[in-house]
């Protein structure tokens, strides 16, 4: 599905006179989707940055600046301390917004499914594959919807 996923991504760059801002924008759409399984506020600091730079209202220093320390976060996380692991999501959740900062979406897109997935219904879930059908439509659905919009 990544495969896929890379693709539409590539395809809807093409032409672009800036084709990372659809990039940030999209890494940014799907770290949005699991805002509430932050559990560090300094997480979400960091994703307010990234939201403020797709924005226009925050310039490069302020977001290469957050993805460092989002990224020393997320390797930082503790873990869950739930019995089910549930509270994985959290870290993936992390990685997420760490890779979303860092204009890695496609890494973006994969840790948000998985902590959507995590988070709904622990370790179960992800292990099955069908689970993350659902994010995985709702992300290639996102990518055309922002793919639509204006060129910046």
């Amino acid at each position: 599905m990544t495969d896929a996923l890379a693709a539409a991504l590539t395809a809807y760059e093409s032409g672009r006179a800036r084709p990372e801002a659809l990039r940030y924008a999209f890494a940014c759409a799907c770290a949005q989707r699991v805002r509430h399984l932050l559990e560090d506020e300094a997480v979400l600091r960091c994703l307010d940055t990234l939201v403020a730079y797709v924005q226009g209202q925050a310039g490069e220093e302020a977001l290469e600046r957050a993805a460092r320390e989002a990224a020393a976060l997320a390797n930082g996380h503790q873990g869950s301390r739930s019995l089910d692991g549930v509270g994985h999501a959290a870290v993936s959740a992390s990685y997420a917004v760490a890779n979303a900062l860092a204009g890695r979406a496609l890494q973006a897109a994969d840790y948000a499914a998985y902590a959507a997935v995590y988070g709904g219904g622990g370790y179960g879930a992800v292990c099955d594959p069908a689970s993350f059908a659902p994010e995985k439509a709702w992300q290639f659905a996102m990518l055309a919807q922002l793919a639509q919009a204006p060129c910046p």
